[in-house]
């Protein structure tokens, strides 16, 4: 493996997931030192796919895919981006887009082979961008899938997330009923789970034994939605461009019920990409892999089946 790639003494390759599958816990360093956590399935011979979570999620959303993945011939790599889950806080509070594109780029570059690369919300952004900005002999990935996101993002829904995330931010919660309660006000249309597992890995408890969300609390704070917007206008010009600049195989998927990625907004990528593959799933929203997996999970696989002798 690479100098910047280093397996964890903690877990070998005995490990296993959820599913049954050997798990193999890695470290790779981001563009500027910050460490980036992540797991791997699958045989270490096979080509690599990366999965990127969204903003304010940990690779754990990735869980079922990531083993699908792993099973169908993929080594599959899921990572915490930076100031998220186990991943390093950035010490300067450089929660940029372009720092969190740098990171990908990283990361790409540090399992060897162009992988095939999967994001979803931020973790799209930063793999639009990473991907389109490449400059070399040959494109960072093999292939590129982005989930329920694009240059234009609808900023209403924009806003419903990021009053979400803000909300709880300093205060937490005081049970995981409280989690549940908060998820569910912001996501009525998906049914209570009865097992709590999933959604404890997506937060951290504190010292005073409250729950808190498994994220750097200044990935948000100090970004009024004035400033929210004003960065997401700056940077689409730049996202565009990158989608532009696209080669690879690309496919987008978008959640028919997200209030994020509009039908516009869908219709405007595949428009600077013409070669996009586009699947639209029908009940779900924006957070698409978790509202309707087995149908996510079968666009992603038949889509990097296509692409699988691409790089």
């Amino acid at each position: 493996l690479p100098n910047r790639v280093h397996r964890t003494s903690s877990l070998t390759r005995g490990a296993r997931g959820e599913g049954g599958a050997a798990v193999d816990r890695i470290v790779v360093e981001g563009a500027d030192g910050v460490r980036l956590r992540g797991d791997a399935v699958g045989d270490e011979g096979d080509p690599p796919v990366i999965l990127l979570h969204g903003g304010g999620q940990t690779r754990w959303s990735w869980q079922s895919t990531l083993e699908v993945l792993g099973r169908s011939g993929w080594r599959a790599c899921s990572f915490d981006l930076r100031g998220h889950g186990e991943s390093d806080w950035s010490p300067d509070a450089d929660y940029a887009f372009a720092s969190f594109a740098a990171d990908v780029a990283r990361v790409a570059e540090a399992v060897g082979e162009q992988p095939a690369l999967v994001g979803a919300s931020l973790g799209g952004l930063a793999a639009l961008l990473a991907v389109g900005e490449h400059l070399g002999p040959r494109p960072l990935a093999r292939a590129l899938v982005l989930v329920d996101v694009a240059p234009r993002i609808e900023t209403e829904g924009a806003e419903r997330v990021r009053a979400f995330m803000q909300r709880h931010v300093e205060t937490g919660f005081g049970s995981l009923d409280e989690v549940l309660d908060a998820v569910q006000e912001y996501n009525p249309h998906r049914p209570r789970p009865a097992d709590t597992s999933g959604i404890e890995r997506n937060l951290r408890r504190g010292e005073d034994g409250r729950w808190y969300w498994h994220w750097d609390p200044a990935y948000m704070l100090g970004r009024p939605r004035a400033a929210a917007e004003q960065g997401l206008s700056l940077e689409r010009e730049r996202l565009q461009a990158a989608a532009r600049a696209l080669t690879v195989p690309t496919l987008l998927v978008r959640g028919r019920m997200s209030d994020i990625l509009s039908e516009e907004g869908a219709r405007e990528m595949l428009e600077l990409a013409p070669h996009a593959r586009y699947v639209d799933v029908a009940d779900a929203g924006h957070m698409v892999a978790g509202d309707r997996n087995d149908a996510f999970n079968a666009a992603v696989v038949d889509f990097l089946a296509s692409v699988r002798g691409v790089g």
